[in-house]
């Protein structure tokens, strides 16, 4: 305590008090000065009692918060009675619980981080690989029909690569944050038309019939471009699906509370172990047949939940797979 420099100028400023006291009684008589002397003792007993007992519970809150700065695993503070140190431990308290959240939250990120890392770098060697066995067969094959048909598996596999890269940047800035969706009124029947352009003659080559079921008139709020890309992710994912001859059905239902569209190709489905995992990332399921990165399904959840929607899949009790995207009034 008498590191304290305010508390050694009470000190003295204290005694100083009490010796003029108990000289004062001594100049009237004895009596007045043995009772200056057992007040002042009585006083200053009192006083150092209770400035040791809060310097006690200072020192226990300072002990903690050194502790928690060395990644301590849990507090262990009394809780003081009412007054001011019950205010600061509880101030105190909030505060270390806060930066282990911050902490437990940064160790997650960086695990995080270290596992995308890991699966990027999986997910470019199997391209890489492949181009590379293709060059090398380049190189030592004289027929020319085998040489174009490698060279046709090299720019698929150069489209494929570009198109992962560009998925991962987009997934990137949308974990950063640094992307900015822009809400604004968006007719859902411009939104599927623009999903849909690209895929109109692919879909005629493989024979898929294209059902839609739109009203006229449907708005909903939020980036035109951003969730363009995401319903042509899930249409490319039905396509893909539904193969030869296949059936794609897209219907928008709209009522006062939200409006939903919904996705419906005759594929196989999806297997019961995949259901809950078809969203998270690099997730590709359990069939050995399963194509993909385990890409696409996680940018259109990540671009449709951070605009206020919802997307859900599930196998149709008809057969095949839907999806059900939902936005909110």
């Amino acid at each position: 305590m008498l590191r304290n420099k305010e508390f050694r100028r009470f000190t003295i400023l204290f005694s100083l008090i009490a010796a003029a006291s108990v000289t004062l009684g001594f100049a009237i008589n004895t009596t007045a000065a043995i009772l200056g002397f057992a007040s002042a003792a009585a006083f200053g007993a009192t006083f150092f009692t209770f400035t040791k007992a809060r310097y006690k519970h200072i020192a226990q809150l300072s002990k903690q918060i050194d502790l928690v700065l060395h990644n301590a695993d849990r507090l262990g503070l009394d809780e003081p009675d009412e007054g001011e140190l019950s205010i600061l431990h509880s101030e105190i308290t909030k505060m270390m619980l806060r930066i282990r959240e911050q902490n437990d939250a940064l160790k997650k990120e960086k695990e995080h981080l270290a596992d995308s890392l890991a699966d990027i770098s999986h997910q470019l060697r199997t391209p890489l690989t492949s181009a590379n066995l293709i060059l090398s067969l380049l190189m030592n094959n004289p027929d020319e029909n085998e040489r174009k048909a490698f060279v046709r598996e090299a720019e698929e596999l150069l489209v494929r690569m570009d198109w992962l890269i560009t998925s991962l940047l987009k997934l990137s800035r949308l974990d950063a944050g640094v992307v900015v969706f822009q809400s604004e009124p968006t007719g859902v029947n411009d939104l599927i038309c623009a999903a849909l352009r690209p895929l109109l003659i692919p879909m005629e080559l493989h024979n898929i019939d294209l059902q839609i079921d739109m009203p006229k008139g449907v708005i909903i709020q939020g980036d035109s471009g951003w969730l363009s890309e995401a319903i042509q992710n899930i249409l490319k994912n039905c396509m893909e699906s539904a193969g030869e001859n296949g059936k794609i059905e897209i219907i928008c239902t709209d009522n006062p509370l939200f409006t939903e569209i919904d996705i419906h190709d005759s594929g196989a489905g999806f297997e019961k172990e995949d259901l809950p995992r078809l969203f998270d990332r690099f997730y590709r399921g359990k069939s050995t047949n399963a194509t993909g990165y385990g890409i696409g399904l996680a940018l259109c959840k990540m671009i449709i939940t951070r605009q206020g929607g919802m997307i859900t899949a599930k196998n149709h009790p008809q057969g095949g797979a839907i999806f059900a995207i939902r936005f909110p009034k």
